[in-house]
């Protein structure tokens, strides 16, 4: 019998992760795509409607009841583990998107590219920094636009003054 080794056994490991890792990926995105399709939706009605009409023939009995509790417990259990998957997926491609979106844009603050690996404080800080500057750009905005307002009044009344002068001037 031939022994193996401790170490061979630690960098196995890794490979039986991630072919785990790898089926339980497809099975997961397998079982969103199936069980977000109406036809999915369909059959649970469907199972319910014949639980609720064998439910004469069962005497409404606590085994009855059973049936329907254990079975959607069940099932709710295993499906909260392939929604977070499917979540952490989408929100990681999203996340990587946005990255992406980031560097490439010029004048865009790099620091922002790798965000979701700040702690809670650093994501805080950033929070009010970008509210500061939102603020700030806000105020901006409302003074050039209060400007461009400002700006017909002041040539509206200086095309009335003229007239007023040239009016006075034809008369003279």
């Amino acid at each position: 019998m031939t022994r193996k080794s401790p170490h061979r056994e630690a960098h196995a490991q890794p490979d039986v992760s991630a072919a785990l890792a790898a089926h339980f990926k497809k099975f997961a995105q397998a079982t969103a795509l199936w069980t977000g399709h109406p036809a999915a939706f369909l059959a649970a009605v469907a199972l319910v409607i014949v639980w609720i009409v064998t439910g004469p023939l069962f005497d409404y009995s606590d085994t009855w009841q059973l049936v329907i509790n254990t079975g959607t417990t069940i099932v709710t259990f295993l499906m909260v583990f392939l929604i977070q998957n499917t979540q952490n997926r989408d929100s990681m491609a999203v996340q990587l998107k946005l990255s992406e979106l980031v560097l490439a844009m010029k004048g865009a603050q790099n620091k922002f590219a790798d965000i979701e690996d700040l702690s809670d404080e650093e994501l805080e800080q950033l929070h009010e920094e970008c509210r500061a500057r939102a603020d700030m750009t806000l105020h901006h905005l409302e003074n050039r636009r209060s400007d461009m307002r400002k700006k017909p009044r002041a040539a509206a009344q200086r095309a009335s003054a003229q007239r007023r002068t040239s009016r006075v001037a034809a008369k003279s």
